[in-house]
C-alpha cells in the first residue's frame, strides 16, 4: 500500500513539473483544466468546456463549450488566451511559474489572468499594474522554462 501512495504521489509531482515545462498551463487534459477561455469574456464566468468543442493551440488541448466560442477562439486566439499561458500572474511577475485555479480569474483591459489561489490573488489585486508590469518583462524569460 505505502509502494502504491508513494508511486501516486510520484505522478503527481512528475505531472506539475512537465505541465509547467510547457508555455500553457494545462491540467486534467487540457489548457486552463478545461475550462472555456471565451466564456470569461462572453458570460464573465468560468463555464467547462466540453471534448466536443476542442481545438490544438500552442501544443494545448483547448475545450469551449460552444460551437460558438471554439470558432471565436479559431479566428482570434491571442484575443482569448489568458496572459502566461494560464500561469500564475503573480507567479510570473515573481520570476517562476506556478499553476492556478480557475477561481481566480480577472479580466482586465480586456486581457485574461490567472491565478494560484485566493490568497495569491488577493495580493496581486492591490497592485495589479505593478505585478503586470513585472510578469510582462519576466514572461519571454520564463515562458519555456521549467
Amino acid at each position: 500500500m505505502k509502494m502504491l501512495v508513494m508511486a501516486a504521489m510520484l505522478f503527481v509531482v512528475a505531472t506539475n513539473v512537465l505541465a509547467q515545462k510547457a508555455e500553457i498551463f494545462q491540467k486534467e487534459g487540457a489548457a486552463i483544466r478545461g475550462y472555456d477561455v471565451v466564456a470569461f469574456f462572453k458570460e464573465q464566468k468560468p463555464v467547462k468546456g466540453l471534448t466536443d468543442y476542442a481545438t490544438q493551440w500552442k501544443d494545448a488541448t483547448w475545450r469551449f463549450s460552444s460551437q460558438q466560442n471554439l470558432d471565436s477562439f479559431k479566428v482570434s486566439p491571442e484575443k482569448y488566451a489568458p496572459q502566461y499561458g494560464g500561469y500564475c500572474a503573480y507567479g510570473i511577475a515573481d520570476g517562476h511559474k506556478a499553476p492556478t485555479e480557475t477561481n481566480t480569474w480577472t479580466v482586465l483591459d480586456g486581457k485574461l489572468y490567472f491565478n494560484y489561489n485566493q490568497e495569491v490573488k488577493s495580493t496581486w489585486d492591490k497592485d495589479r499594474p505593478g505585478y503586470i508590469e513585472k510578469a510582462n518583462r519576466n514572461w519571454e524569460k520564463i515562458k519555456l522554462a521549467e
